[in-house]
């Protein structure tokens, strides 16, 4: 039974350090966390419109989002995301607080050993 469970549980498309864009709205960020499925609560949930409104059952990542005006934290589902095509730097303040960029633009998260 909880190997048919595992089957349905869908991989998700984006990884940590990867940037992305809304498909909808006009801003893009970086992953730093993954939840399998959604992860909120459903207060959060119902405040989206519901002709808009994503399914719980897929992927939703925690980012480090900006747009035009600012910088923030979003959780957005896997159905409303796109690579990130511009290949611009982020500004996110806490971007360099979370991962280090390699000579090709890549990102990738800092773990640090705390023992």
């Amino acid at each position: 039974m909880v190997q048919a469970a595992n089957d349905l549980m869908r991989e998700a498309k984006y990884t940590v350090g990867e940037v992305v864009a809304h498909r909808i709205y006009p801003f893009r960020g970086i992953v730093y966390d993954v939840d399998p499925e959604f992860a909120n609560t459903e207060e959060w949930w119902l405040s989206i419109p519901e002709e808009i409104r994503p399914c719980k059952d897929q992927p939703y990542y925690h980012l480090l989002a900006e747009n035009d005006e600012t910088e923030y934290i979003a959780y957005v589902s896997e159905q409303n995301l796109v690579p990130d095509e511009t290949g611009k730097p982020l500004r996110h303040p806490q971007v360099d607080e979370l991962f280090i960029v390699d000579e090709d633009g890549k990102y990738h998260a800092l773990f640090l050993d705390r023992h």
